[in-house]
């Protein structure tokens, strides 16, 4: 999808515990700090749909494993119209930049909570939120959330 960069972080274990790099600021995928969180879902939920104006995101799975959907509405871009599915977490760890535009939300698919950090480039306006939401399950982006089998 136009703009979204998907980075494999290396995980570096040793006999203590294990060690993951998620974002660098002199690396491409940098730019620019605004702020740390970290949200969670319980299984199987979903938290959708938003987006973002003016800010980058930066999504990693910190525990559990989530399924990261991606919509692109953007009017100029090359790939409008695309859905992207990322499943990333403890069993593939994964980056996920997602540029203003694009619309997206996770679903908790494993049996216990999900853990998502984000290390947007823009800190959070409480006054102002740049931030477009939709319900996730009312069909306006073409995706159903459920768990496809077979």
């Amino acid at each position: 999808m136009e703009g979204v960069k998907i980075k494999n972080l290396r995980v570096i274990p040793d006999e203590r515990g294990r060690l993951t790099e998620i974002l660098r600021r002199d690396e491409d995928l940098f730019k620019g700090f605004g702020q740390v969180y970290v949200t969670t879902a319980y299984p199987g939920v979903v938290k959708a749909w938003h987006c973002h104006q003016l800010q980058t995101d930066n999504l990693a799975v910190i525990s559990g494993m989530a399924k990261v959907v991606l919509y692109d509405q953007r009017p100029e871009s090359q790939t409008r119209g695309e859905i992207l599915e990322v499943f990333m977490g403890e069993h593939r760890p994964l980056l996920v930049q997602v540029p203003p535009g694009i619309w997206h939300g996770f679903k908790a698919i494993g049996p216990g909570e999900v853990l998502v950090m984000n290390c947007p480039d823009r800190p959070y306006n409480h006054q102002q939120p740049d931030e477009l939401r939709m319900d996730p399950h009312a069909g306006t982006i073409p995706y159903k959330w459920d768990r496809q089998d077979g």
